[in-house]
């Protein structure tokens, strides 16, 4: 009778082991592990209610045994952390990185291989990530697929752009999951480069909600010598699959133990604002790895861009068809006459910066090979060093130094990285000597070498690199079309901006949709900072350039509102000097408003359709407020019940006009001030594709606000 009690009980150990459960800090968030017929399966729960259902881990290897059955746990291991760290830039000037962890050793017993999945759990959510110890049976392997699931509880909202393993440049469609696969066509349109990842496949960061109002977002952090990761629906049972980018020979990715994965991460609230403010994603990356930061700084600058977006110039000094450096004699071509990036043109901008206290110029078409860079798959194209003969580079040093400005360097690869790792040392030393402290980069166009994509694991490590080397020299790197990051910027924080993204310049293209601010800060801004290149005044893209009949769709208050719900420590003043000129009291908040924060909030949010920041200038008592809306027109209710006790305030507010609309009145805008405290509140209309923004300066004297009308 012992030995068959004893049997039983050994049955039930096996064959109903109990699940493994972890508790987020707060008791919100539960995370529940085990393995189910040698499979390991994960679920997740908030508040009781399950938002990742049974999801399984593992992979598809390349010409070896697979890593997603025959497991059994072979440890467990828990702890806690608590710790708190300061961003050399930031939202806040404090982040606390609080989780307890649960960390599972699986041990495949036909192959006697071993995988550890470690899980954080956090008070706003979930990371977990894969770990390939040192081991006799798993050294060299190739990922043929990563499979790991996240089963959704339902057929439930998504904000989505396609899955593309060249482009994030889409515009963002709601819809059901179930109505992704009839809307993704349509969804696909025209790129530079693009290679469309599958009929249900869609990009992270992914935002969502669950009929009861739960706001999910699903990304991943700390993408390092990995490709990166689309999510594959299964439209019947609403199961997404990690589905990675392949590169040029259709594999996933090439690893040597030990190595890790990138952590995939889930951030959970019933609260829209949470979501903005949840710092997971910073929080699995590792801490800062430049010993000196002291040189990177946030930036707000102007540049010779927006004409050239809009066609009102160009980029190239010459009308030809073909160039080769080395070969061609710029100095002998006939020079186009709307070439932008001339020394007296660019001094203008430098006079503007300096004016307005701008701190930088962005100068693009500076450097020769312009004239055949696009869509031609050339490798030798920049060697960006080399400037047209009418862009005096040593003139402009000195100018811009006189005037305690800086230049901001460009340098386009049209995607040839190779011929820009060539070039990286002297280009950026280059740039030392001419005192340059931030370059913008970009990758239009198929990526060289060819047959590799935007986002394989190879071009990955590029952009990397490029960080890495940039950060020898003291260079900031603001990166276009590259990877969509992933909180990189704590490890390297002179990676300052990305787009990765449909920005701006898709105004001049035929137009954004006016929701699309309202959703970027839920999807493409939860990984870090985008280079959206905000404050367009003038909506009639026709006025620079006839020939191009685009639409700005906003209100002037809304551009102005981006600097504050679309957070950069790098900011352009997108528009041309002479359109400010014409609306300068308008532009004044962007000449006021700051570009690093100690403290943000979120007063009002709902993806899609509207979101209210309030931000706390660094180092200062100084708050500012930013609304974008989408197309339906809104009334704001806020309270400034965020400012500190008993301390006056001068409120300046930018705000649309009752008449105002971003097709047929843009420019309706008004400006009123006001005193108030913490006990004032607001109402404010928000009209079609507008918003509103606000300066709240402290006033230590109240005899400056003496005539200025309480509210």
């Amino acid at each position: 009778m012992k030995n068959l009690v004893l049997i039983l009980a050994l049955l039930l150990s096996v064959g109903f082991a109990r699940a493994e459960e972890l508790l987020s800090p707060n008791g919100n968030q539960k995370l529940e592990f085990e393995v189910i017929d040698g499979q390991p399966v994960y679920r997740l729960f908030y508040k009781g209610e399950a938002v990742i259902k049974d999801s399984r881990l593992g992979f598809d290897l390349k010409n070896e045994a697979d890593l997603l059955n025959d497991f059994v746990v072979d440890g467990v291991k828990r702890s806690t952390f608590d710790e708190s760290w300061k961003p050399v830039w930031g939202e806040v000037s404090e982040i606390r990185d609080h989780y307890n962890e649960l960390a599972v050793t699986l041990n495949q017993t036909t192959t006697d291989r071993k995988m550890i999945v470690r899980f954080r759990l956090f008070d706003d959510g979930l990371g977990f990530r894969y770990e390939f110890p040192d081991q006799p049976n798993l050294v060299y392997f190739v990922i043929k697929e990563e499979k790991t699931q996240f089963a959704m509880p339902g057929d439930i909202t998504a904000w989505w752009i396609p899955g593309d393993y060249d482009t994030q440049e889409y515009s963002y469609h709601k819809s059901k999951l179930s109505e992704i696969r009839g809307l993704m066509q349509a969804a696909i349109t025209p790129n530079a480069s693009q290679k469309a990842a599958g009929p249900t496949t869609v990009q992270t960061a992914l935002m969502l909600k669950t009929d009861d109002g739960i706001y999910l977002n699903l990304h991943e952090a700390a993408l390092v010598d990995y490709s990166c990761m689309h999510l594959n629906l299964d439209d019947q049972d609403m199961v997404f699959t990690s589905q990675l980018t392949p590169d040029a020979v259709g594999d996933k990715g090439y690893m040597q133990a030990p190595c890790t994965s990138p952590w995939r991460t889930v951030i959970v609230s019933d609260k829209a604002g949470d979501i903005l403010l949840s710092h997971i994603t910073l929080n699995l990356n590792e801490p800062c790895k430049i010993a000196d930061t002291s040189w990177i700084k946030p930036v707000k600058y102007v540049g010779v861009w927006w004409e050239m977006i809009t066609g009102k110039s160009s980029w190239a000094y010459a009308d030809v068809p073909s160039v080769q450096l080395g070969v061609t004699d710029f100095s002998k071509l006939t020079q186009n006459g709307r070439h932008a990036a001339n020394t007296a043109h660019v001094k203008a901008y430098i006079d503007f910066a300096a004016k307005y206290g701008f701190d930088g110029v962005l100068v693009e078409g500076w450097n020769e090979g312009w004239e055949d860079w696009f869509g031609k798959s050339k490798d030798y194209v920049f060697d960006f060093v080399t400037p047209y003969p009418d862009f005096d580079v040593d003139e402009i040093r000195d100018y811009a130094a006189s005037k305690g400005v800086q230049i901001i360097m460009h340098h386009e690869t049209s995607g040839s990285v190779r011929n820009y790792e060539r070039h990286m040392d002297e280009a950026y030393q280059f740039m030392v000597d001419h005192g340059y402290h931030a370059v913008k980069s970009g990758y239009v166009g198929d990526i060289i070498p060819r047959g590799e994509t935007h986002y394989s694991q190879f071009i990955v490590n590029h952009y990397h690199y490029a960080i890495e080397k940039a950060a020898d020299y003291k260079i900031m790197v603001n990166a276009h079309e590259a990877v969509r990051p992933t909180g990189i910027c704590r490890t390297y924080p002179n990676l300052i901006g990305n787009e990765s993204a449909r920005g701006t310049e898709y105004e001049a293209f035929g137009g954004n949709t006016p929701d699309h601010t309202t959703i970027l800060p839920f999807t493409r801004l939860i990984g870090g900072p985008m280079d959206y290149t905000p404050g367009i005044f003038e909506q009639d893209v026709s006025q620079y350039n006839p020939d191009n009949h685009s639409w700005v769709n906003t209100t002037i208050a809304r551009q102005l509102a981006l600097y504050v719900t679309m957070y950069s420590p790098l900011q352009m003043a997108a528009d041309l000097p002479e359109t400010y000129e014409k609306y300068l009291d308008a532009f004044q908040f962007i000449v006021d408003v700051p570009v690093d924060w100690d403290d943000s909030k979120v007063l009002e949010a709902e993806p899609g359709d509207y979101i209210t920041y309030a931000r706390k200038e660094k180092g200062t008592d100084n708050w500012f407020v930013g609304r974008t809306n989408d197309e339906e027109p809104r009334t704001s209710e806020i309270s400034l019940d965020f400012l500190p006790e008993g301390e006056k305030y001068l409120a300046t507010v930018y705000h649309d006009r009752k008449d105002a609309h971003y097709k047929n009145n843009p420019k309706a805008y008004e400006i009123e001030k006001f005193a108030v405290t913490n006990k004032s509140k607001f109402e404010l209309f928000c009209a079609s594709g507008g918003g509103y923004a606000i300066s709240l300066i402290k006033v230590d004297d109240p005899k400056a606000l003496k005539g200025i009308k309480k509210h």
